[in-house]
């Protein structure tokens, strides 16, 4: 089983910028698609983007589209997410996720998760 453990959340104004990192141990990260998600208080996880296992093909929900790039590199076992032009509305607990499966972008395949790190943006 893959540990993943997310770090780079904090608080940060709206407007503003973070990138999220997700370190595996355990198991090569090439060996999965991965993803990130998000829960905000009171609403289910849901995924933001994912991306295949040699970083070839991304994926993106509306929620991330156009503010939000993932990224990995695989020779530090590490995928990232960069978020800018952040908004209130985005604070909440970020987790990434990963997944053998060769579909990308499917919630239902990611099976193993990091802690997460929560994001705060103030107004």
């Amino acid at each position: 089983q893959v540990q993943l453990v997310e770090s780079g959340g904090g608080l940060v104004q709206a407007g503003g910028s973070l990138r999220l990192s997700c370190t595996a141990s355990g198991h090569t990260l090439s060996t999965y698609q991965m993803g990130w998600f998000r829960q905000a208080p009171g609403k289910e996880r849901e995924l933001l983007a994912a991306i295949s296992r040699t970083g070839g093909i991304t994926y993106y929900t509306d929620s991330a589209k156009g503010r939000f790039a993932i990224s990995r590199d695989n020779a530090k076992n590490t995928v990232y997410l960069q978020m800018n032009s952040l908004k209130p509305e985005d604070t909440a607990a970020y987790s990434c996720a990963a997944s053998t499966s060769s579909i990308v972008g499917r919630s239902a395949d990611f099976h193993s998760w990091g802690q997460g790190t929560q994001v705060t943006v103030s107004s």
